[in-house]
């Protein structure tokens, strides 16, 4: 299966060991609780995965890589105790607890969540020495003598042996106490999270036209050269900065992330061919409605040039639609900060009170919180960034409220000057919308005017590759759902009328020829 079906099937994994019966206690015993070992290729997106469950199940995460432990950081250190049986006094060997049991207790405390999931990378990879306590921790869920909590549920991860050469095979004994979840590399599924994480339009379009490069593995007379998921993202947030300063973008830096010396080369070619296609045809242009007047030779174009055309219009959109997510998130929570201060103002005792101190001290909770669930690890980078900015924004109103009614603004009049600020945000907001609402409905406009008509468009390749694009990523569902957008709903009705023509007609085929 690919990354995203893995996703879903340790997702409800994680879900159905966590259920509780009416008398609390888990609907699977926790002994019967199998841990679930993925095996898949490296940088494939594994760990990933694990950190999107944790967030969207609100539980914690605990994670390590196997092979950087050894036998007594697993198990703990040996020490003498003693102990009484049968009315004698012995001396016996215990163990401190595990490195790895202890990190789990002292994660349950930061977070205060009792419930996660210990997730353990390259399980197939540990030492010999290390072999036979991992095999006991598979089975019995402890490490020497200290057992995991209740609660926690246990995800392995490991590479098949054409990858790892320290790999070494699990008996049946074993398998036969694990749940099995074997992932293959696939572009398309990855393309999902890709759009979601900002993946660099350039690699995405690259990909698009060569998805062979997406996922490569080989070994020749030169040695072993390797592209993963994982360097494809690591380039592209190194391209993205690097942009922002103006350093050049070539194959010596491809070539560190993309150990494949073609792979890197043809990329970074690529890379120069998308930067003038970008200049060439003013994509910004394009978004605003003016469009190329040569369409013919874009027309007559190679399909390579076709797709990174459709590329560069969609990594600007994606990036439109992503600020509508975040800035709807940070409206959110600075509408619910300024509803609780109106309610702050109601209290006659309090309208005394110094608004502006009000809100610095909401800001300080906020910054607090903010902080400990970083701590906890309980924050994804997206919402870490939202809520930061959510702070800086109400920073903002702290300054507006003392610029227009001095240093100590009284409560009542403050919550009318606050909501006045949160208006004047969200106006700013709402004509974004409206602009990124145009330039969908120019780029569907310009896709019409330069390959043909509504009727031809049924069966373009160009349409419906901007439309696949446009329909398998969340930020620009979420923005059509809730905004809505004539040219999308029309545009993808002619496409699903175009593929039920084409499905009857071959229905109808099939008949006569029987």
């Amino acid at each position: 299966m690919n990354i995203n079906q893995a996703k879903e099937e340790v997702k409800n994994a994680v879900r159905v060991y966590l259920q509780k019966d009416e008398a609390g206690q888990y609907e699977i015993p926790v002994e019967r609780q199998r841990p679930i070992l993925l095996m898949g290729p490296p940088g494939i997106g594994k760990t990933a995965i694990m950190e999107q469950i944790a967030h969207e199940l609100s539980v914690n995460l605990v994670a390590y890589t196997i092979t950087h432990h050894t036998r007594q950081s697993a198990i703990g250190l040996p020490m003498i105790s003693e102990k009484e049986f049968g009315g004698k006094v012995y001396s016996v060997t215990e163990y401190t607890m595990s490195e790895i049991i202890g990190a789990v207790y002292e994660q349950i405390e930061k977070s205060g969540v009792q419930e996660g999931i210990l997730f353990l990378d390259e399980i197939n990879c540990v030492s010999e020495t290390l072999a036979p306590t991992m095999l006991q921790f598979l089975q019995y869920k402890t490490f020497g003598s200290h057992k995991l909590p209740d609660g926690f549920v246990i995800v392995t991860a490991g590479n098949p042996p054409q990858y790892n050469k320290s790999v070494r095979d699990f008996d049946i004994v074993t398998l036969d106490r694990v749940r099995q979840i074997n992932i293959e590399e696939d572009f398309d599924a990855w393309k999902d999270y890709a759009y979601k994480a900002s993946v660099h339009g350039a690699i995405m379009a690259y990909l698009e036209i060569k998805k062979d490069n997406f996922y490569s593995i080989k070994t020749d007379v030169e040695g072993r050269s390797f592209v993963t998921a994982r360097g494809w993202e690591d380039l592209s947030r190194v391209m993205k900065v690097r942009e922002k300063l103006g350093i050049p973008i070539d194959e010596n830096l491809t070539a560190q992330y993309l150990q494949n010396k073609e792979i890197a080369r043809d990329f970074a070619t690529y890379y120069e061919l998308y930067q003038r296609y970008n200049e060439l045809y003013k994509i910004p242009d394009i978004l605003e409605g003016r469009f190329p007047e040569d369409k013919e030779s874009i027309r007559k174009g190679s399909f390579d040039e076709k797709l990174s055309i459709i590329g560069l219009l969609t990594d600007r959109l994606m990036e439109e639609f992503r600020n509508y997510s975040q800035q709807q998130a940070i409206q959110k929570l600075l509408f619910e900060t300024i509803k609780e201060f109106g309610t702050f103002s109601e209290d006659e005792e309090s309208k005394k009170a110094n608004a502006a101190r009000w809100f610095k001290d909401r800001i300080g909770v906020m910054e607090l919180r903010l902080e400990n669930d970083k701590e906890a690890k309980m924050v994804s980078r997206e919402d870490e960034k939202i809520r930061s900015m959510a702070v800086m924004a109400l920073e903002d109103c702290v300054s507006y409220l003392t610029s227009n009614m001095g240093p100590t603004p009284e409560v009542t009049s403050a919550f009318v000057l606050a909501k006045n600020w949160f208006t004047k945000r969200e106006n700013v907001r709402q004509e974004n919308i409206k602009k990124t609402g145009e330039h969908l409905s120019n780029s569907f406009k310009f896709l019409e005017e330069t390959f043909g008509d509504k009727e031809s468009l049924t069966g373009s390749q160009e349409m419906v590759i901007f439309l696949t694009e446009l329909s398998s990523a969340y930020h620009s569902l979420k923005f059509v759902k809730e905004t809505g957008n004539d040219a999308y709903y029309e545009y993808n009705k002619l496409l699903l009328l175009s593929d039920r023509k084409s499905e009857l007609k071959e229905i109808a085929e099939s008949l006569i020829f029987e």
